[in-house]
């Protein structure tokens, strides 16, 4: 826990593994306790501590519930998997939540549904590949951003009551664990470089970046885009967020990112028929 960020990344981006993955690690401290009770040792049960602290340091403070009333635009995400079984159910209960702003990832031959089923309450959309946005506020300068071989992300100007926001929804590649190449993320990290390229380049102050990156909010490898803006969750969430799988989530790799807004709350939404967690988020622009 303490030195995660010196675990070399180098062979089988190990570093990026256990970062995807560090909050668990709090997961020895009762087990080490439980051992030092066995044991009957007060060295063994003070040495608990160390970790337990350490935890704390690292991830107390996003157990405390930061959301607040307030703000002028909500935000939703969702990966909505492109085998779901049911997109129209999935796409209504989408429309339900009350977004301003819908994003919807892995977009695939039920496109078309989705286009359906969300117009009433949408009359303004743009869809770029496998990625979506979804405006009850007219949308204009659309663009694919190139950062794979096809279209898996996108940038728009939603022109809000309160004046125009940038908005990026992108989806990052996937990764795939196996015992002989590790953690193998390069061609997510390639995207998510070309993708910190995107937004260093964008000139528009307040820009709000949503999507699956396939890669929580601590992986290194994912820098080049977390280093430029700030996760709603993290700012104005209460506790993890975890939004993968959606059965029973062990990592959030789900976003809502901002920068020249202030994100007042942010939470998870109830599953539908994807294998993500939808995500949303309130912003005070």
């Amino acid at each position: 826990m303490l030195f995660h960020a010196q675990i070399p990344n180098q062979v089988g981006h190990l570093g990026s593994l256990v970062e995807t993955f560090l909050p668990w690690t709090g997961l020895a401290v009762p087990a080490l306790l439980l051992c030092a009770l066995v044991r009957r040792s007060a060295t063994a049960a003070v040495a608990v501590v160390l970790p337990a602290l350490t935890w704390c340091s690292l991830f107390g403070g996003t157990l405390l519930d930061k959301r607040a009333d307030g703000g002028d635009l909500t935000v939703v995400s969702h990966n909505v998997n492109e085998h779901n079984p049911h997109p129209a159910h999935t796409a209504r209960a989408l429309a339900a939540s009350g977004a301003d702003v819908l994003a919807l990832e892995e977009l695939g031959s039920a496109t078309a549904q989705y286009e359906r089923t969300l117009a009433g309450t949408y009359p303004y959309h743009v869809v770029r590949g496998t990625v979506g946005l979804w405006s009850g506020y007219p949308i204009d300068a659309s663009r694919t951003v190139d950062i794979a071989p096809w279209p898996r992300a996108l940038r728009a100007t939603v022109r809000t009551p309160k004046g125009p926001v940038t908005v990026f929804v992108a989806h990052l590649l996937s990764v795939r664990f196996t015992p002989f190449s590790g953690f193998a993320a390069g061609a997510r990290d390639a995207a998510a470089h070309r993708l910190g390229d995107a937004l260093r380049a964008e000139p528009a102050g307040r820009t709000v970046l949503v999507g699956d990156f396939n890669g929580t909010f601590e992986d290194r490898a994912l820098s080049a885009v977390t280093s430029r803006l700030r996760s709603a969750q993290s700012e104005a969430g209460a506790g993890f967020g975890l939004t993968w799988p959606a059965s029973l989530p062990v990592a959030r790799i789900d976003h809502i990112l901002v920068r020249g807004v202030d994100p007042r709350a942010s939470w998870t939404l109830p599953a539908t028929d994807s294998d993500h967690l939808p995500v949303a988020a309130t912003l005070r622009l």
